[in-house]
């Protein structure tokens, strides 16, 4: 399990760097969307990663590495945007931004690793297609919680979701090397 915890830390430091540059760029205008437009950003993303795996041609010369750290980065901001509540400005930056960045991917690694010790870490034996599909899953999920305004009757919320999401995220990018500190995105 070490070598997960190591590969995990390795992936996110990708994500993270990528996540701190567009902050550079960009600043946090995120804050503003809803949840369901994120919701939306990362299903966006899930969709293309499927439609890659299914088509063989491909427009757009970008594989499945940069639309997994988009879920990962999309479901970060996601998490702060239900922790924080939707913001009608920017209202964060540099180091409150990464600070927040830094606790949801501390709460996503925990769940990780005892979900891992449960498993077996049996998401190893999966498919990177079933792995996109899993993500596909939890944004329907998510969606039908978003439509029911955020109750549940007996399933997790939406925040579990999106943690999950990130771990499914991290295990295929693992599966697709991006751990190997050679291949960079």
């Amino acid at each position: 399990m070490d070598i997960t915890s190591t590969q995990f830390d390795q992936i996110i430091a990708v994500c993270r760097d990528l996540y701190q540059k567009k902050m550079q760029d960009y600043g946090c205008a995120w804050r503003i969307l809803r949840l369901p437009s994120l919701t939306d950003q990362i299903y966006i993303k899930a969709s293309r990663i499927r439609s890659i795996q299914e088509n063989e041609v491909r427009k757009v010369d970008e594989g499945e590495v940069p639309e997994f750290i988009g879920i990962v980065n999309y479901c970060v901001m996601a998490l702060i945007n239900l922790q924080k509540g939707v913001a009608t400005q920017p209202d964060l930056f540099g180091k409150e931004a990464l600070e927040l960045y830094d606790q949801q991917i501390s709460e996503a690694k925990t769940l990780m690793e005892n979900k891992n010790h449960d498993y077996g870490e049996a998401w190893r034996d999966l498919r990177v297609s079933s792995l996109t599909d899993l993500i596909l899953q939890k944004l329907l999920r998510v969606k039908q919680i978003e439509d029911n305004k955020g109750k549940t009757l007996v399933s997790e919320g939406i925040a579990a979701n999106y943690l999950d999401m990130i771990n499914y995220a991290v295990f295929a990018l693992i599966h697709l090397n991006l751990s190997n500190p050679i291949q960079q995105p």
